[in-house]
């Protein structure tokens, strides 16, 4: 009687309840929030008042850590993601009021596999004047006119569906693009994942792990070369660090790891180094930029290789996109953003931008818990848009904090060596 009585109460929300439970059990194992809610300290020896006290600071004066992350190919081929980020950036460039604005101004980490990675390393590696190297256009009109040789077009109907590359074309475009420069040089922490054939399992690139050791520095013409080498038969790319003692054999990024916002997230709650005062889902700024979905479909047709693997990333971004919006439970709206779009190849590149422009006019179909899915309320333009708004919200608030939300580590400038020295990041 007293569960019947229970649950014929009007007042009871089992949605609400069953929502809390599942993000919360994500939040637990995705990105290692506890069960109950707390927030794990700055540190394990302080004692329980100067936690209070930092908790209590941190939530009013630390700010969000922003992260950007990018899909692999799709059905765009990378063109969507560019085309968000020139987007975005000319956004951020009205908005803040200054012509010289760049994607990396305004976000902490970026994650990206297969041509997402490339996308990053665009973006965030370093040039000659200590800027980043490219622009958000710049680097859309470098795959656009590249593209060719970084994924090209299925000899089959002559689209772009195939996500693989001529590995020695690519391999020679990567190195006089990026020279000798290495993960250490780019300009704020950067993810770039391949699969490892020789341990078969996921690796990770990581700005931090190199800065904490040379055997995890390796050269950014390799991380792109390795995060896009084809899977299907010989096309594994053979790297090693910049000190020879880690070797990879590596295949494209896309195969476990096409969507990297999970591993952007876990990667920035569990540095505490760089990120001391991010706890939770709720201290973060998330944008994950999608590349399409065909929906041209394959029925009645042979599945090549190529179709599979696409279809496989397509599903694990799909899911991890699923995965990390329950994990921000009622924080979705404000603090994650997911760009993607559908619409089949096209056959040539400058037909595949204007499919890309006319996407970002697309409304999402996003998940909803046990419920199937739903039309967004706003285009990807809008979205767009507004997350450039709350990126420079979030850039003014540095500016009067007393808080570092970031402490980013760098190379010491008195030796080559890999000594670091953190310093405090608006």
């Amino acid at each position: 009687m007293a569960m019947n009585s229970f649950l014929d109460n009007e007042s009871y929300d089992v949605d609400k309840l069953t929502h809390d439970i599942f993000a919360l059990l994500e939040n637990k194992f995705l990105f290692g929030s506890s069960i109950d809610g707390t927030k794990h300290s700055v540190s394990e020896k302080t004692d329980f008042k100067h936690r209070t006290i930092v908790d209590s600071l941190s939530k009013n004066d630390a700010g969000k850590v922003r992260i950007l992350s990018i899909d692999g190919g799709g059905s765009t081929d990378g063109v969507l993601a560019a085309k968000s980020l020139v987007f975005l950036e000319t956004s951020l460039c009205q908005k803040y009021g200054n012509p010289n604005a760049r994607i990396a101004d305004f976000f902490d980490v970026a994650a990206g596999s297969g041509v997402g990675g490339i996308l990053a390393a665009l973006l965030f590696t370093r040039g000659k004047d200590g800027r980043p190297m490219f622009t958000a256009n710049d680097a859309l009109q470098f795959l656009v006119k590249s593209g060719g040789r970084l994924v090209p077009s299925s000899k089959k109907n002559g689209v772009f569906r195939q996500i693989f590359r001529s590995a020695s074309k690519t391999e020679k475009l990567f190195r006089q693009l990026f020279g000798e420069s290495t993960m250490k040089d780019t300009v704020k922490p950067v993810l770039i994942p391949c699969y490892d054939l020789s341990t078969r399992a996921p690796f990770l690139f990581s700005r931090t792990d190199a800065l904490e050791n040379d055997s995890y520095d390796f050269k950014i013409s390799d991380v792109c070369s390795a995060t896009t080498a084809d899977p299907t038969g010989a096309g594994a790319f053979q790297l090693s660090s910049v000190d020879n003692r880690t070797n990879i054999v590596a295949v494209d990024g896309g195969l476990t790891m096409n969507n990297p916002t999970a591993a952007a997230i876990t990667h920035v709650l569990n540095n505490k180094d760089e990120f001391p005062f991010c706890n939770s889902v709720e201290d973060l700024l998330v944008v994950s930029l999608g590349n399409g979905v065909s929906d041209s479909g394959c029925q009645g047709q042979t599945l090549s290789r190529a179709n599979i693997i696409r279809i496989g990333g397509e599903g694990a971004s799909d899911m991890v996109d699923e995965s990390v919006s329950m994990a921000f439970g009622g924080n979705v709206t404000s603090n994650y953003v997911r760009i993607q779009a559908n619409g089949a190849p096209k056959k040539n590149r400058n037909e595949l931008v204007e499919l890309a422009e006319k996407m970002l006019t697309q409304k999402n179909v996003e998940s909803i818990l046990f419920r199937g899915k739903k039309v967004a309320e706003k285009t990807n333009k809008d979205k767009l848009n507004w997350f450039a708004g709350e990126l420079i919200k979030e850039h003014e608030r540095r500016k009067s904090s007393i808080f570092p939300t970031v402490m980013f580590k760098q190379l010491s400038p008195r030796t080559s060596s890999a000594t670091v020295s953190t310093i405090f990041s608006c």
